[in-house]
């Protein structure tokens, strides 16, 4: 059995309110991920995309 959890950076919370929650959950962080996301755009009856926001995602491991 693993000892990970992914905890995500919710869209009204700050990365440190994420680490507290972590922190709280006895998980300490060992790798972060950022993924975009992107909005489609339509003009001209072409879709073009552009950067909407940014994912953060942290994988964290139990505290002993």
């Amino acid at each position: 059995m693993t000892n990970k959890k992914l905890f995500e950076v919710k869209e009204n919370e700050t990365i440190s309110e994420c680490l507290q929650r972590m922190s709280e959950a006895g998980y300490r962080p060992i790798k972060r991920v950022e993924k975009p996301i992107f909005k489609e755009l339509t003009a001209d009856n072409k879709a073009k995309y552009a950067p909407f926001r940014q994912k953060i995602i942290f994988e964290g491991v139990k505290i002993d």
